[in-house]
């Protein structure tokens, strides 16, 4: 086993940022979540130009580069080979697997959004390194997906054995709910990344996660 899918087998807590954290240095902001415990950051800016993302990709990499977390590109497979990153993020809508491991090679992670069993499935059958799964609640940061709710962590617990990280409206409040569904892993945009305290959010997180 590689150290990236090592890394990636240890992860818990995937902490998604982009360019728009109000009050927050990005770099600041990612030293706090790992901090905290996340095992995975990725760069998600959908409204950035590449070479705006690019530029982002390495200041985030040269952060993330000191420590023990995983960090990677959403969308942009050339980006994660630019910036060094450990791999790329792709949606049902973009490339397919196949054409992403292409770009970034046999080393380097590819995973993949998910919205039902059977998509969580095929990824894996595709050779998805880990899958996203979601959105379990309505979210803004998925507007245009509609929720699958908890029973949907029931359905494929037995039947994926890649990492998957559930998503979508993922909260301290509700997080432990979820681990009784099944869940063992959880990605999270706005419930670290607009915390007051993001190390202590992360942090919460993070014990509830190990604890199991």
């Amino acid at each position: 086993m590689t150290l990236r899918k090592s890394a990636l087998e240890k992860a818990r807590l995937y902490v998604i940022v982009g360019s728009s954290n109000p009050g927050k240095r990005l770099e600041t902001l990612v030293e706090q979540a790992i901090r905290g415990g996340a095992g995975i950051i990725q760069l998600r800016c959908k409204e950035s130009s590449p070479e705006n993302l690019l530029g982002q990709a390495k200041r985030l990499r040269e952060v993330t580069r000191s420590s023990n977390a995983l960090f990677i590109i959403n969308d942009y497979p050339e980006i994660a080979v630019s910036s060094d990153a450990d791999g790329v993020h792709i949606g049902q809508d973009d490339m397919s697997i196949e054409e992403a491991r292409k770009i970034v090679g046999p080393d380097r992670l590819v995973g993949q959004s998910t919205h039902s069993k059977e998509q969580a499935l095929k990824a894996q059958q595709e050779g998805a390194d880990y899958i996203g799964y979601g959105p379990l609640f309505t979210t803004p940061t998925k507007p245009d997906y509609q929720a699958i709710g908890l029973e949907a962590v029931r359905l494929i617990r037995e039947e994926i054995t890649i990492p998957y990280f559930v998503i979508g409206g993922v909260s301290q409040e509700n997080c432990r709910e979820i681990l009784d569904y099944g869940a063992s892993r959880v990605a999270v945009v706005r419930a670290v990344t607009e915390a007051e305290d993001v190390e202590q959010a992360a942090r919460h997180f993070n014990g509830m996660l190990s604890s199991l």
